[in-house]
């Protein structure tokens, strides 16, 4: 599916990435986890094509960078990121939207819809993250967590094989992560599904699903590999720069400080 060895970015003379090794494997769901600053979203940006590394190689989907067209395998390729955000500010409803995505588009033209298949698989995108009822509310009405929502049916109506979320659960309230993060259970559980790699900062956003993770410091890996060997105390205090206790139960991650 992905695998990128000893990446290094340095941009401006600013190494944002140093050495970085990972494998990602069809339906292996990998968090990348880390503080501000650790080289995650620029770990994803490689991932989706959009950024060649300094140093290292990089093969996402059979094809190694510098060897082939990479912009053949964007359409299998799925990226959310508020930082590639277009639907901020849009004035159209989420339907149109999402089945624009299908066509690679931004915005959807008149009369989009009256094309039944592409109608019918832009409303199963968004029933894959429980958006339906959002169908005909405008975007720029929606609160975060249901514009969320909409940047992954986008994301999904192409049928990706690979699906990167850049901190899907940024500005989303308690309520709505644990909404979002039970439809992510579902997406991840889908056999046929896309594989997921996702970034965040926090242990209690990760889906039962994951089953790889990497930590990041610095720009810098700390430690990658099956999620349960790599998120451990010793681990996630070394990345984080501070003692912090794990734990897991029925299948969710929780981290606490000085092990309170």
């Amino acid at each position: 599916m992905a695998a990128l060895a000893g990446i290094g970015v340095t941009v401006n003379g600013a190494t944002i990435l140093d050495g970085v090794d990972l494998e990602v494997a069809a339906r292996g769901h990998v968090a990348v986890l880390g503080p501000n600053g650790a080289g995650k979203t620029t770990l994803l940006r490689i991932l989706s094509t959009y950024l060649y590394p300094t140093r290292g190689s990089a093969t996402v989907l059979g094809m190694t960078f510098g060897r082939g067209d990479l912009r053949e395998l964007r359409p299998r390729i799925g990226f959310v990121s508020v930082g590639l955000d277009p639907l901020t500010h849009e004035r159209a409803d989420a339907l149109p939207l999402v089945a624009v995505a299908r066509r690679g588009g931004l915005w959807p033209p008149p009369g989009i819809l009256d094309d039944q298949e592409l109608r019918e698989a832009a409303l199963a995108a968004l029933a894959r993250v429980g958006a339906v009822h959002l169908a005909q509310r405008r975007v720029d009405t929606l609160s975060q967590g249901e514009r969320q929502r909409v940047r992954i049916a986008r994301a999904l109506a192409a049928d990706p094989e690979l699906l990167l979320l850049d901190e899907p659960f940024a500005g989303l309230d308690l309520g709505g992560r644990e909404s979002l993060l039970a439809d992510l259970d579902v997406l991840l559980a889908e056999p046929d599904g896309p594989t997921v790699v996702m970034v965040t900062h926090h242990l209690e956003e990760l889906p039962t699903g994951i089953v790889a993770a990497l930590l990041l410091q610095g720009g810098r890996a700390v430690v990658g590999g099956p999620a349960d060997e790599v998120l451990t105390d010793r681990n996630v205090s070394d990345a984080f720069g501070l003692p912090i206790a794990v734990r897991r139960a029925a299948g969710r991650w929780s981290a606490t400080a000085d092990g309170r």
